[in-house]
């Protein structure tokens, strides 16, 4: 890590607001399964489950459209802080319910604080990072949510052999503590050095790069001349400042708009979280017997999600985000193919008493269908899952940043809210079809990111205003960049050159 040290610590104590939203998701893909909750709320059917499952989502919507003003009026860091207080709140609604529609108020009270972390930390994350690091730091808040969703999956295994109501009850009530976690680690956390300066507090936002630079020299070169170039940038984004949302929509910035809101719609339409919100039933459907398979199932689900999420981690900018995105397509794409032809083929539907629904997939098929939700899992998990966070996070200029992303988190918001809610239906009603509908989506993706998404790789946050001014064809502007970098290297070379 190096003289990085400082920047890994804040970036990695901020994204344990990403591990509060992955265990969230994965502690009620398990608590659904579990007989005591599903006595206690009076065996929920299709329709009732989409409701609870995704009134998470439809809390997050709201609170990441929120997320744009309380960011950019009370900081990035205060905002981060708010939200771990009303994701309590949530938490604890949930924890003590006693009757379905305090479950659902609670999720969506929580959902308001991550809907506030998921806008706040990726935001927060790239502004405080350098550019060489800047999609590893930002990967960390997925590598966060897959960390929250492995320890749910196996807190949730745990607690199932509990006999009484503590067996969901425990698992709802232990997300408090992370949350208490980042609420008082982020009062020792910097705030953002490009809010400082936005907010006039030149010596302060000095101070901030220093510490994550130079270990405290005010004075290092690396500090003052990027401390110069983010005050330019803040000069140049007042002179043509959006002062609404609806200026959004206006050239040049309605493209970064466009682009942000589909790559965070893109990665709900994988379908990723069909498979944490839901993965517990469709094992069962798939032909896993007993109490406790479909649980380990799903447990070794997580263990899947974070390990694949590490290559990403560690290399994402070196392998640069267009190509990951359209291998990550492919590798999803695939997958669901061949799960739905294997459904497909060899499913024979019978339903039990309780209208549960089974397909009675032979043994061969079944096992093929689990491991490729596995490799589904680990294609997302190094392309779409990492990705669909940092783009955003990095192509905006200054003074829209928050909004900006407050808009395409909502995006992601909305779409896992109506995925969430019609899931469980369609799952139930077309099986196989599901995994044709996802596998069609994300080949599609593929001429999406090849024809429209320029690569933005190692580029500073000021950089972005040059890769996205020419041709809305990513592939053709290539030439162009190429120019301005050898332009660039051309400058740096004649600077060396009079320095020496």
């Amino acid at each position: 890590m190096g003289r990085n040290t400082q920047t890994y610590l804040v970036g990695g104590v901020s994204a344990i607001g990403g591990f509060l939203f992955g265990y969230d998701t994965g502690v009620i893909s398990s608590v659904l399964e579990m007989d005591y909750w599903k006595t206690y709320f009076h065996n929920p059917g299709s329709v009732g489950v989409g409701v609870i499952v995704s009134l998470l989502t439809a809390g997050c919507f709201v609170g990441s459209l929120c997320a744009g003003w309380i960011a950019d009026r009370f900081s990035r860091k205060r905002a981060i802080m708010a939200a771990c207080v009303v994701f309590c709140l949530g938490a604890a609604i949930q924890c003590g319910a006693r009757n379905r529609a305090m479950l659902i108020v609670g999720r969506f009270i929580a959902g308001l604080g991550v809907g506030v972390l998921s806008m706040s930390v990726p935001v927060f994350q790239s502004e405080i990072a350098p550019p060489h690091i800047r999609g590893r730091l930002v990967s960390l808040q997925q590598w966060a949510i897959t960390w929250g969703i492995l320890v749910a999956f196996w807190i949730d295994y745990g607690c199932h052999f509990i006999k009484s109501d503590a067996s969901w009850r425990i698992p709802i009530g232990i997300q408090i503590v992370p949350a208490i976690i980042l609420f008082v680690s982020m009062i020792f956390m910097p705030y953002s050095p490009r809010w400082l300066v936005d907010n006039d507090r030149i010596d302060e936002a000095q101070e901030v790069l220093a510490r994550l630079r130079s270990g405290g020299d005010l004075n290092a070169p690396e500090v003052t001349e990027e401390l110069d170039e983010i005050r330019e940038a803040v000069r140049i984004d007042r002179e043509t400042a959006v002062r609404s949302y609806t200026d959004l929509l206006r050239v040049p910035i309605r493209r970064r708009v466009v682009l942000g809101v589909l790559i965070q719609a893109l990665q709900q339409l994988t379908g990723i979280n069909v498979s944490m919100y839901f993965a517990t039933s469709i094992f069962k459907q798939s032909g896993l017997s007993g109490n406790n398979a479909p649980l380990l199932a799903q447990g070794v689900n997580g263990v899947v999600n974070m390990l694949a999420t590490i290559p990403a981690i560690l290399w994402i900018d070196r392998w640069g985000r267009r190509k990951t995105l359209m291998l990550g397509s492919l590798g999803c794409a695939i997958t669901y193919f061949v799960q739905a032809v294997a459904t497909g083929a060899t499913q024979h539907k019978t339903y039990d008493a309780d209208g549960s629904l089974n397909l009675n997939i032979p043994h061969g098929p079944s096992y093929l269908i689990i491991v490729m939700m596995y490799l589904f899992v680990a294609s997302f998990a190094m392309s779409w899952g990492p990705i669909g966070w940092i783009y955003p996070s990095e192509i905006f200029p200054m003074r829209i940043r928050s909004k900006a992303n407050s808009i395409t988190t909502a995006a992601n918001w909305l779409f896992n809210f109506v995925i969430g809610l019609v899931s469980p239906i369609l799952i139930k009603k077309i099986t196989w079809g599901l995994d044709l509908i996802f596998a069609i989506i994300m080949f599609s993706s593929i001429a999406i990111i090849y024809l429209f998404y320029p690569e933005t790789k190692n580029r500073s946050l000021e950089d972005m205003e040059v890769i996205f001014t020419g041709s809305i064809w990513a592939h053709k502007d290539r030439k162009r960049i190429a120019d301005y970098d050898n332009a660039n290297r051309g400058r740096e070379d004649a600077k060396m050159t009079n320095d020496f």
